[in-house]
């Protein structure tokens, strides 16, 4: 049994670790840096890396990297050795403050949405002090964020950085308003609950559609799926139990507040949910989460899948972000106190996220969008692609009085009364729970429920903290000026909800009115990437991007750029797995059951014209003419992917294509092939069907 406190970020460069191994005064110098964004001086480097050299060594460490996140969606790395020569022809282990501080990785092969051609290679990777070293498989691990030769953002994390400078900066103003000058910084900080499959690996390795894609391109529902509802929060199978406990252990080494675990809702999916810390260090913690989630199922024979959609017709993926803002005096922005109508801070902050979700809808929704979410988005325990607020009764009462001038009477707060002696009455919470909601209050944070399983989810808490910076921005600009603060707060609190009121839904946004109301209030419905990304490069976009330093105008465009030439790519590679697995696979399975059932008429009717073959001729003519129209639908296929090659120079109009041409012709083809499977005996269907799949852990 492991020891958990002594375990926990053992292989982790932490506080801990620098305190004990630095000298004082270069100690504080760092955390200097850490804290309060201190350019680090050189030669305070260069001790930190010696000592960050030694420890990894007596972890057994003999490389280092710079780890980073370029816009593939997957983390990088580039390992070096320690070691340099000697003049006798020896070796000695070094490690300087200039190779821990910047990296050279080639920056041509990573996309770049245009900004560097294949004979531009040299891109730069710089040490991000604030996310915290660690060992891993004999390498030290230095998180890093990366940019080009030309000082171009080629990532993920520096915008993160930026963005979450920006959101401080402009809280902090606020506050002073507030009379709080102890407050020197506010972070957001986010708890990512992480969902996925685990299926057994020899089953895996029989499916071209999961090495190739993440996703079945084929596969009839099993007879039953999660109808029953039995699976969510069931007792965890043996199998999965050990997987669990073996992931908790390494995330834990790693340092990762994993807290929760549990199955959800589908047959062999299920959930890891970490305990909230810093957005920049969350997300570096996530991505290292999948990774070490894959690594594990792999040595208990299991694949875990992370694909927002990897099994038609039952629950998909995803990846909820609980974000919230806190001060450096440990105060949450977000907690609505005892009395929520008398909070006017809590109030205004609400205000000013409300007003930024309205207005920047289209970004939070850009945020989320991949080829493997718009499976998902709308469908089995998904959100919709309408981006909408829930905030709760409570609040929605405390808003109405306010827009309307009236006083609030707060409801008594009522105890959950369970009716057995034995079992203890408690509080209920003030707000209920939506689940339906793609952005809900819950408690003291939001919970944005449409990121996809996959997600890196820096792209949507970039968004959200700058957004919020914006409001932020402009109410400090105002209340700065004004006379008397507390009227001039609560006007402006009233006439943003006024404003912005139509962003709040706290029904169920699943129901087909909602879709209508929506469209009334003037709400966007962007159901796939190419339609969001329409709205990303737009003005508005633009400028809050380049007014808050988050990305110039060119690194905007080519994000975009990125994002749809990954759709297109991603539904290509898709494609041209079906027709391989159409082709070499179904095509002869389904041919040779037709012959075999033909051979059985023959045989029946060679020994008595009296023995009935009317159960194989009509299977032999239906299968005959689905096998017709499969093949057809193949051409046609085949047809729409050459015809794409016409749209590769217009990055949008090619993804539109792929989108509207490509994918129906693929879910034509997948339809009869699924009808195919349910006729077609099991020793000759070519794979294993989603009852193995989804029932074998």
């Amino acid at each position: 049994m492991a020891n958990v406190p002594e375990i926990f970020g053992s292989m982790v460069f932490n506080d801990k670790t620098m305190k004990e191994r630095l000298p004082k005064a270069t100690y504080k110098a760092l955390q200097k840096t850490i804290q309060n964004g201190e350019p680090l001086d050189i030669n305070v480097a260069n001790i930190v890396a010696n000592a960050m050299k030694d420890w990894a060594i007596e972890k057994g460490c003999t490389h280092f990297t710079h780890w980073f996140q370029p816009m593939t969606g997957v983390t990088a790395e580039k390992h070096d050795s320690f070691i340099n020569p000697t003049d006798d022809g020896n070796v000695i282990m070094e490690f300087s403050g200039k190779e821990l501080i910047k990296g050279e990785p080639d920056a041509s092969s990573f996309p770049s949405g245009g900004i560097r051609a294949t004979f531009e290679a040299r891109g730069y990777t710089a040490w991000d002090p604030t996310s915290y070293a660690f060992v891993k498989d004999g390498s030290l691990y230095i998180p890093t964020a990366f940019c080009s030769y030309t000082g171009e953002v080629l990532d993920k994390k520096t915008p993160l950085l930026r963005s979450m400078e920006r959101i401080s900066t402009e809280a902090v103003r606020v506050l002073k308003l507030f009379g709080k000058d102890d407050v020197t910084r506010v972070n957001t900080t986010v708890g990512p609950e992480q969902e996925y499959f685990l299926i057994d690996k020899e089953l895996y390795n029989q499916r071209k559609d999961l090495i190739f894609t993440g996703r079945t391109l084929f596969g009839a529902k099993a007879p039953k799926g999660q109808e029953l509802e039995d699976h969510y929060f069931g007792s965890i199978k043996p199998r999965v139990a050990a997987f669990m406990k073996d992931l908790d252990e390494e995330l834990w080494k790693l340092g990762i507040f994993a807290k929760t675990k549990h199955n959800e809702v589908a047959p062999s999916q299920h959930e890891l949910a970490p305990v909230f810390t810093t957005t920049n260090l969350a997300t570096d913690h996530n991505e290292l989460t999948m990774e070490v989630m894959q690594k594990v199922a792999d040595k208990h024979g299991l694949v875990c899948l992370l694909h927002e959609k990897p099994f038609a017709g039952v629950n998909g993926s995803g990846k909820h972000n609980n974000w919230s803002i806190s001060t450096n005096t440990g105060e949450n922005l977000l907690d609505p106190g005892k009395e929520p109508y008398n909070n006017k801070q809590f109030l205004l902050f609400l205000a000013a996220v409300i007003k930024g979700v309205d207005e920047y809808q289209d970004l939070l929704r850009v945020s989320v969008a991949s080829a493997g979410n718009d499976h998902r988005l709308g469908a089995n325990e998904a959100p919709p692609a309408i981006i909408s607020m829930f905030i709760g009764d409570e609040l929605q009462a405390v808003l109405d009085s306010i827009e309307k001038g009236e006083p609030y009477e707060p409801s008594k707060k009522n105890k959950m009364q369970m009716g057995v002696d034995v079992l203890p009455d408690f509080m209920k919470d003030t707000t209920d729970r939506n689940r339906t909601s793609p952005f809900a209050f819950t408690g003291n944070k939001f919970e944005f429920r449409m990121l996809g399983s996959a997600l890196n989810i820096a792209c949507p808490n970039i968004m959200l903290n700058t957004i919020v910076a914006e409001e932020l921005r402009q109410f400090a600009d105002e209340l700065e000026k004004a006379d008397d603060f507390d009227s001039a707060v609560m006007e402006l609190i009233k006439k943003t909800i006024k404003e912005h009121k139509r962003i709040i839904f706290n029904g169920n946004n699943y129901a087909d009115e909602w879709v209508e109301e929506a469209a009334r209030r003037g709400l966007l419905n962007l159901k796939t990437l190419p339609e969001a990304m329409k709205q990303y490069v737009a003005k508005k976009n633009i400028d809050l991007f380049e007014k808050h330093n988050i990305y110039t105008e060119k690194e905007t465009l080519a994000r975009c750029e990125i994002q749809l030439e990954n759709y297109s790519k991603v539904i290509n590679i898709e494609a041209l797995t079906m027709l391989d697995m159409a082709k070499q696979d179904i095509l002869p399975a389904v041919s040779a059951y037709v012959r075999e059932l033909t051979e059985t008429a023959l045989a029946k009717k060679s020994l008595s014209s009296s023995i009935t073959t009317k159960v194989e001729e009509d299977l032999v003519n239906d299968l005959s003419q689905k096998l017709q129209c499969f093949s057809n639908k193949i051409e046609e296929l085949e047809n729409a992917l050459i015809v794409a090659a016409d749209y590769e120079g217009d990055a949008q109009k090619c993804a539109e294509y792929y989108c509207n041409e490509v994918f129906a012709k693929m879910n034509e083809l997948r339809a009869i092939g699924d009808d195919m499977e349910t006729e077609t005996a099991s020793d000759f269907w070519p794979y294993p069907t989603y009852g193995d799949l989804l029932f074998s852990v």
